[in-house]
């Protein structure tokens, strides 16, 4: 829903608060799924795929998405060591 819309929404109906429940749910999910898109492009510089044929591109991302799980996981692996 678009964030007009959803201004828009006349709170004290029931189904105007089912929509907003649904709406902040999906953020919610948007979120957790945008993150690691979000380390792979400013941590790991990947902007473009170039073509190196679709077993070398996928295994690429692969590693990349295994790497970005370890950098968003660096602080409570260092608080591990310590």
């Amino acid at each position: 829903m678009r964030p007009g819309k959803r201004v828009a929404l006349d709170r004290s109906r029931p189904l105007a608060q089912a929509i907003e429940r649904v709406e902040q749910i999906k953020a919610s999910i948007r979120a957790k799924v945008e993150h690691p898109f979000r380390v792979i492009k400013q941590q790991f510089d990947h902007a473009k795929v170039r073509y190196r044929g679709l077993a070398k591109n996928t295994a690429r991302l692969q590693v990349m998405f295994a790497l970005g799980n370890v950098w968003m996981a660096r602080r409570q692996l260092l608080a591990l060591q310590a």
